[in-house]
């Protein structure tokens, strides 16, 4: 690996207009810290500046499918598929793994603190009204939560209890934390964010949790103006053992934000 990167940047070296990218990533990936963590230690190592546009998951692919990113970093398996079936994107690197929640207000109308299914906490939430926000801007997340929801067999849209913001992340938990609502989290965003108030975790380490985050370069067929050999050495740094030991090093209140799985087994 350390050889493959090297390679690279000796072909980037002499083209100053290659050394800075744009990548397309997602809120949790950026409100969590991740990238404000890791992009100086890999623009440290390689000279290569990136700029970063934090987006819901489809929101990111169609950034990097309008031309308008060089890399996109993303975590919905189904849209990144789509993606690459229409010739956008090649085949797709796991780099890291965190797990989702249900966090919600301390009293917990829906009695379901404790709990670590996440359909029957989602049938408890429907049957008793429990006020439930959604992100509903077609992220990685807001996927996730539209796939459990299907699979408790609840259409909870239209529904008065469920309040779709449209947003990201960090909007979707201050409005939880405003409207005393449940809702779906990545693990790293809620660890980092500060405006908890009545929020606690409620139900977590569902198998169907685990949130899994792709790198996916683009394709040159399709895409030959992006800056494809700059994005490559990012695409490579973040599954090295550079990368990887960033990645890991992440971690609040004694807890890590990311499990690194570079070239691991796809559970984990």
């Amino acid at each position: 690996m350390k050889h493959l990167i090297a390679a690279l940047l000796l072909l980037l070296s002499g083209a100053a207009h290659a050394e800075s990218i744009v990548l397309a990533s997602t809120t949790s990936v950026d409100n969590s810290g991740l990238l404000a963590k890791i992009l100086p230690v890999f623009t440290a190592q390689t000279g290569i500046e990136v700029k970063v546009i934090a987006q819901g998951t489809g929101q990111a692919l169609a950034t990097a499918a309008h031309g308008d990113a060089d890399l996109v970093l993303v975590h919905d398996p189904d849209a990144e598929a789509k993606f690459i079936a229409e010739g956008h994107g090649l085949k797709p690197v796991e780099i890291a793994w965190n797990d989702f929640l249900f966090v919600g207000p301390k009293v917990d109308p829906a009695h379901i603190a404790g709990g670590t299914n996440a359909i029957t906490a989602l049938r408890a939430i429907a049957a008793t009204g429990t006020p439930f926000v959604t992100r509903g801007d077609k992220s990685g997340t807001d996927a996730a939560e539209k796939r459990l929801w299907k699979k408790a067999g609840i259409a909870p849209q239209g529904q008065g209890w469920y309040r779709d913001i449209g947003g990201g992340m960090g909007a979707a938990l201050n409005a939880a934390a405003a409207m005393d609502a449940v809702l779906l989290t990545d693990r790293g965003t809620w660890l980092s964010f500060q405006n908890k108030r009545n929020l606690v975790p409620l139900v977590e380490h569902d198998p169907s949790f685990i949130n899994r985050y792709d790198v996916i370069e683009l394709n040159p067929a399709t895409h030959p103006t992006a800056k494809l050999t700059a994005a490559k050495v990012l695409a490579q740094w973040l599954a090295s053992r550079e990368g990887q030991t960033a990645i890991g090093a992440l971690a609040l209140g004694g807890e890590q934000l990311f499990h690194p799985d570079a070239g691991k087994p796809y559970l984990p």
